[in-house]
């Protein structure tokens, strides 16, 4: 800022007579213009800080603009002297018109009163929580979880209480929400679990029937045979009851050929019961596979759970898979012998739809079984293409599949893998040295 010019003449004219010489004068002017200099630096740093506490209030009540939680800012006498649009709006008041007003008169009860009196006198320096009701714009009591705060000046010195709280309505509304959606997740989850399962069981339908085809087939011959043979005794019994001669009944027995059906009848009916008992053993068996419930555990032997699954795979969709296996002495295992029985049907199978996609040979699959101390150790190695570097660490992640569109729901591994974990074990993934995918199952032995 410019200073305005000195009249030098007229400062000379004073000078001359009050008897001052100019060098007073000018020391004078001097200091004023240092004074003045001052004053303008002091109004530029003075608009400054107005600047900054303007730019200040204006974040200050953007929060509190923007906060969906309630605040109220009381004096001790707990008037209010400041409150945010989220109390506004539940009370249905402007904020000029909740200045000033006691906050007893935004409370729904006099139980709400006594609780915040309460609060009131325990707190400290630190803060109280209290549940109040306050009486919203349609006069209807809304639950509110208030944290109470003291409010202190540059002295340290009391002047008010700050209260920040959050309508339970909404945390109540939310956690509903949230409850709901975990049930659906899990509803979802066990949707997705059996729909896997059932798929699995939908691979071995085209070979239950020609399972049950061969007892069945040897228990209707069987039976045949018994029904002609029950004409026969028939036949004999009847000519014994009339009292026919003894060359005649000796006659008709060879004829009948007696003797023989007597001899074919224990091996006729062992033959019908051990065709029943099979099938009733397949269509069990069945069943057992496809459960939704938890089986009950008990110790398996896992031989007979990989020579299970390789049957199944086999009559199902795999009838050339050329695998080799050959089952030890009994290894047995702690464990869910439909289980696991998933999990060794998802890694035949998928070793064979990796080795299926190889036109130059034959899908292969080799097998072996070891035990060390408490531990056994299921290896299965294919003859396919093996899995690219990129995708072993996402071997295991559910609906992750490199299957085409329609051929993998990409959850029969994330599934297995669940089930090895719960049975304290460990499903691991790698490419074998000699080419192919290896997979090895490791699971605690059972004593």
């Amino acid at each position: 800022m410019e200073r305005p010019p000195v009249d030098r003449p007229s400062l000379d004219a004073l000078a001359r007579l009050d008897g001052v010489d100019d060098s007073a004068w000018l020391d004078v002017i001097q200091k004023m213009d240092e004074v003045y200099s001052q004053l303008v630096q002091d109004e530029i740093a003075l608009e400054e800080k107005n600047a900054q506490l303007e730019q200040s209030q204006q974040f200050i009540f953007g929060l509190l603009s923007a906060m969906s939680d309630v605040l109220v800012a009381c004096d001790e006498a707990c008037r209010i002297e400041e409150t945010n649009a989220a109390l506004c709006a539940l009370v249905g008041r402007p904020d000029d018109a909740l200045r000033g007003l006691p906050l007893a008169e935004l409370l729904a009860d006099a139980a709400s009163g006594e609780r915040l009196r309460a609060a009131l006198a325990s707190t400290g320096r630190g803060g109280a929580s209290v549940e109040i009701d306050l009486r919203d714009a349609q006069g209807q009591p809304v639950p509110v979880d208030l944290n109470v705060t003291p409010r202190f000046n540059a002295a340290g010195q009391r002047v008010g209480h700050l209260f920040v709280g959050r309508p339970l309505g909404e945390l109540k509304r939310a956690y509903r929400e949230l409850r709901e959606a975990h049930e659906a997740l899990k509803r979802t989850q066990q949707q997705l679990l059996h729909s896997e399962k059932m798929a699995s069981l939908g691979r071995l339908v085209a070979g239950v029937a020609h399972e049950l085809n061969n007892p069945i087939s040897f228990v209707l011959g069987n039976v045949h045979a018994l029904q002609r043979y029950s004409e026969r005794l028939r036949e004999y019994l009847a000519a014994l009851h009339a009292g026919s001669p003894g060359d005649e009944q000796a006659r008709l027995r060879a004829k009948l050929r007696i003797d023989h059906l007597l001899a074919d009848l224990p091996s006729l009916i062992e033959g019908t019961l051990e065709g029943a008992q099979r099938t009733a053993d397949i269509v069990q068996g069945l069943k057992r596979f496809s459960a939704v419930d938890r089986e009950e555990r008990g110790t398996v032997d896992l031989n007979g759970v990989v020579e299970r699954a390789i049957h199944w795979v086999r009559k199902g969709t795999a009838p050339a898979f050329a695998v080799h296996w050959s089952p030890g002495p009994p290894c047995p295992v702690t464990g869910s012998a439909g289980q696991l029985l998933q999990v060794l049907m998802n890694l035949v199978q998928n070793a064979y739809d990796a080795a299926a996609t190889r036109p130059d040979t034959a899908p292969a699959l080799w097998i072996t079984l070891e035990r060390e101390a408490d531990r056994v150790r299921l290896r299965l190695r294919d003859n396919g293409p093996g899995i690219a570097p990129e995708h072993l660490s996402r071997i295991f992640d559910p609906f992750f599949t490199t299957k085409p569109v329609g051929k993998g729901t990409g959850l029969g591994l994330s599934i297995s893998y669940g089930i090895v974990e719960q049975h304290g074990g460990r499903l691991t993934a790698g490419n074998h040295p000699d080419g192919g995918a290896e997979f090895v199952l490791e699971l605690p032995g059972a004593a």
